[in-house]
């Protein structure tokens, strides 16, 4: 444990001497010429009228027709990493280490009035390992698989602001506060990342599918989404997964930097309990047809409360799966609960400063309370740079995690990063 302390203490010592230079520009703010907090409280999250710009299909509010698109600019590309040290400590073991912790590549942008697309593409990183052991050694997987994390067009305002259409893969709007954009880079929102016995579907996979979205002056929002519910792998399903968010603003705002937001979901899956055998065959691009399909549910609520520059997010969610999902105990329907609040402040000029808690917790039933989830975390972000842009932050996060109830496995990591999006 003094290991532990004496580490922590050296790399708060370094989060202060570190370089106070940064002037890159991401590539919506390189396009209008601002800085990232047009569209963002402190990136990642975004502001009010970051959340209006995308619902807009990444157009500003009232310039439809009058964008640049993306042939009339440079190209609109912006990379994101981070690298650094954690200290990891358990009951048994302390280790510390450095390395760089993901690498996307996001290119998004107007085609033609209305029409705009995302790409959020993560390419395989085999060094630096995911283990000691190397890349490849014994099965080993890279610290990074390669994947198309987000590819979708945008039809916008086919009925003005109330019917705007996302073909492709996406981040449901049913992710009320979205798991790509948290501040916290090691600590997951636990109940999205949860899975359940012999079901593929997790909460925090992008959709491939087809969703669409509106709202109106009164402050109603609404979501509404067809998908395969397996992520990005071949469909394994000829039945489509249904889901349906209601939002509602009170105030001037969108709920995430004012006013004051409400929301409810639904999401209703099939999932099949048999795919297929060597006598029958998939298509030519892996989709088959499953057998025995079971139900299951995703339900609940979440909240984003404003004053000054304080917002408090609260977040629950419900699930059930049909007993035939479940072989930890075939007689019952797997049930369980989970959810987390999250209190965020800004402060000096241009939100230099951030400061964030986060409660998690997700409670399976009692014959899988081993994966009982209980985690505190906290964090500081300070952001570097001359404010024409806000894309360099040095970060500081720490979490206690204890998963188990009744012999729990106690977890405490720290780390400290330079957190680069340019």
């Amino acid at each position: 444990m003094k290991k532990f302390c004496l580490s922590i203490t050296i790399l708060i010592g370094l989060f202060f001497i570190l370089p106070e230079k940064g002037h890159s520009i991401p590539a919506f703010a390189r396009k209008y010429g601002f800085n990232c907090n047009m569209c963002h409280t402190s990136f990642t999250k975004l502001n009010d009228f970051g959340q209006r710009y995308r619902d807009n299909g990444y157009q500003i509010p009232g310039q439809q027709g009058l964008e640049k698109n993306v042939f009339e600019i440079a190209p609109p590309i912006s990379i994101r990493t981070s690298t650094g040290s954690i200290i990891y400590h358990t009951d048994d073991r302390t280790t510390f280490g450095a390395n760089i912790y993901g690498f996307d590549f996001l290119s998004a942008g107007v085609l033609h009035k209305n029409i705009s697309f995302l790409l959020i593409y993560k390419p395989r990183l085999d060094e630096p390992a995911a283990s000691f052991a190397g890349p490849g050694y014994l099965g080993r997987n890279p610290s990074q698989l390669g994947s198309l994390e987000s590819v979708s067009s945008i039809f916008s305002n086919l009925i003005k602001d109330r019917l705007n259409v996302r073909i492709g893969r996406f981040e449901p709007v049913y992710q009320a506060f979205s798991s790509k954009r948290s501040f916290y880079i090691f600590e997951p929102y636990e109940v999205y990342a949860f899975g359940t016995p012999n079901n593929t579907y997790v909460f925090n996979d992008n959709q491939l599918g087809l969703e669409i979205t509106g709202h109106f002056r009164n402050g109603f929002k609404y979501g509404l989404g067809a998908v395969n519910g397996n992520g990005a792998n071949p469909d394994n399903n000829t039945f489509k997964d249904y889901y349906i968010n209601l939002f509602q603003v009170f105030g001037k705002g969108e709920g995430q930097s004012a006013g004051q937001r409400i929301g409810t979901f639904g999401y209703l899956g099939y999932q099949p309990t048999y795919i297929f055998d060597r006598y029958e065959s998939a298509s030519p691009t892996g989709e088959t047809n499953g057998y025995w399909n079971k139900t299951f549910y995703r339900f609940g609520g979440d909240l984003s409360l404003n004053w000054r520059t304080f917002n408090l997010q609260a977040f629950f969610l419900a699930g059930i799966d049909d007993k035939g999902l479940n072989y930890l105990d075939h007689t019952k329907d797997y049930k369980y609960t989970g959810g987390f609040f999250q209190l965020d402040w800004s402060g000096l000029p241009n939100n230099r400063l951030l400061a964030s808690l986060l409660y998690n917790f997700v409670l399976p039933p009692s014959y899988d309370d081993s994966r009982r989830i209980m985690a505190y975390s906290a964090l500081v972000r300070y952001y570097l740079g001359d404010w024409t842009a806000v894309n360099v932050a040095l970060h500081a996060e720490f979490t206690h995690k204890r998963t188990g109830k009744t012999d729990p496995l106690k977890e405490n990591l720290f780390s400290l990063l330079v957190d680069f999006d340019f």
